[in-house]
């Protein structure tokens, strides 16, 4: 169902498939892996069946469920809302069938009034469909890079057809140098919160914000994370980052 979100670069989820796969070290301590576990024992069927319990912790197990009835509910809403697409899944999942995803792109090009985010670890494979979807402007289309083993994700990003193109860097698993932001409109930081976060170095955020500024590219921050986000909060060098794409942006999608 689409919700408000306490997720600082969205004000909104929603949420047309449920379940995934772990596809890369930053999917190992995903919070939705947890979550679905956590919505399946209280009677949501969406995600019955869609995680396993190993070790003592919920993980994806593969099952893929396409929930028609969600593609009406962002027309409901009347005014506009910034809604991030498949918080608990991936758009582009390769259980997840083309004709579904473009019932899910109708959805957003009929309703302009909202801005969807649609983030994704499989970039190969929104590159190869990328030709095959319409574009309209008001969807946004991101990849997710957690080290600098999977900064090829970004060409993949570039070689699509979405106006808006922007990277999320979470969780941040190591540094990310020479970061190529070329045809990039906003990048995303931020630390992995919850059980067993993984260590983020402040020199690897400096590094992202000071290439991003250099770049002319929005730069976002969205937190230290750790075990309790909430204490350690998401000032970098005592100010909050909370740019989005703007007047680049706006530029570039007039010239398109």
């Amino acid at each position: 169902m689409a919700t408000n979100s306490s997720i600082e670069w969205t004000e909104a989820t929603w949420n047309p498939v449920g379940g995934c796969t772990i596809v890369s070290p930053g999917c190992t301590n995903c919070y939705a892996m947890r979550l679905a576990n956590r919505l399946e024992k209280m009677g949501q069927g969406k995600y019955s069946g869609t995680t396993r319990v190993s070790g003592g912790r919920a993980k994806w197990n593969g099952r893929i469920v396409l929930d028609r009835n969600a593609l009406e509910l962002p027309k409901k809403w009347k005014s506009g809302r910034t809604i991030f697409v498949n918080s608990m899944s991936d758009l582009f999942h390769e259980g997840i069938p083309l004709e579904f995803i473009r019932e899910v792109f109708d959805t957003m090009a009929s309703t302009p009034q909202h801005t969807y985010q649609v983030l994704t670890k499989r970039a190969e494979r929104v590159e190869a469909l990328s030709a095959q979807l319409p574009w309209p402007r008001n969807v946004w289309l991101g990849v997710s890079v957690e080290n600098e083993e999977f900064k090829w994700r970004i060409d993949c990003l570039r070689r699509t057809n979405a106006v808006i193109k922007f990277l999320s860097l979470e969780p941040l698993l190591g540094p990310l140098e020479k970061l190529d932001l070329t045809d990039i409109d906003w990048a995303i930081a931020g630390g992995e919160s919850g059980p067993g976060a993984r260590e983020m170095r402040a020199d690897w955020v400096r590094s992202i914000r000071d290439q991003c500024k250099a770049a002319s590219v929005a730069f976002h921050f969205k937190q230290w994370g750790g075990v309790n986000k909430k204490r350690t909060g998401r000032i970098l060098d005592g100010r909050t980052w909370d740019e989005f794409p703007t007047k680049r942006s706006t530029e570039r999608q007039l010239a398109i």
